[in-house]
Order: C-alpha cells, then structure tokens, then sequence
C-alpha cells in the first residue's frame, strides 16, 4: 500500500495534536486549534481524491 503525500502530513499533524494536547500547555491551545483546522482541511482534500 502507498501513502499519499495528504495521508503522511495528515498522521504527522495527529500525532502532533496528540503530543500537545498530552503536555495540556496553555501556550499549546492555540497551536492545537490551527492544527485541528489544517487537519481538516486536509481530510476534506482526501475526501476529493
């Protein structure tokens, strides 16, 4: 199976979400918000192909 490119930056931008939200910073909640929007962005993308 190969992944595409969307698929990669979508896991890395999970896993990313996963990892600030575990550290539960204040300093994180916004960067958390902008990277659930790229997120969806992406999964709307994915829902094209």
């Amino acid at each position: 199976m190969v992944i595409s490119p969307l698929e990669f930056n979508l896991e890395a931008i999970t896993n990313t979400i996963t990892m600030l939200e575990k550290e539960n910073k204040e300093e994180n909640k916004e960067k958390i918000e902008s990277l659930k929007k790229e997120r969806d962005n992406l999964l709307k993308e994915l829902k094209v192909f």
